[in-house]
């Protein structure tokens, strides 16, 4: 099992940048791939970006490069930097893991995913 925790959502400001953190029990990180999803109200759960187990990470076209997914092993967490915010990015955002290794094309589908986290607000205002 494994248990996710997101943080770092609150209410900022159109141009402004937020960190998420995603912090992991119950295994290390460094052994699973993690994804990063957004669901805005109305909405279906979007991909947004992913680190696989190796490192490598991953964003969605449709953030562009304002979005940048890190991992501190030693901590065992995962963070979303999210830089020039727009009010378009206000979501829910969830952090999530696989039971099983999962291929680089698995990484953007939620059904993918097999734990995730209660999820933290992020509100941007214009």
């Amino acid at each position: 099992q494994v248990q996710l925790t997101e943080s770092g959502g609150g209410l900022a400001q159109a141009g402004g940048s937020l960190r998420l953190s995603c912090r992991a029990s119950g295994r290390a990180l460094n052994s699973l791939s993690v994804g990063w999803f957004r669901q805005a109200p109305g909405n279906e759960r979007e991909f947004v970006a992913a680190i696989a187990w190796s490192g490598i990470t991953y964003n969605a076209d449709s953030v562009n490069n304002r979005y940048t997914v890190s991992r501190n092993n030693g901590r065992n967490m995962v963070f979303l930097d999210i830089t020039r915010l727009k009010p378009e990015d206000t979501a829910v955002y969830y952090c999530a893991a696989p039971s099983t290794p999962i291929s680089t094309d698995q990484l953007m589908l939620p059904d993918s995913y097999t734990f995730w986290g209660p999820g933290t607000q992020v509100t941007v205002s214009s």
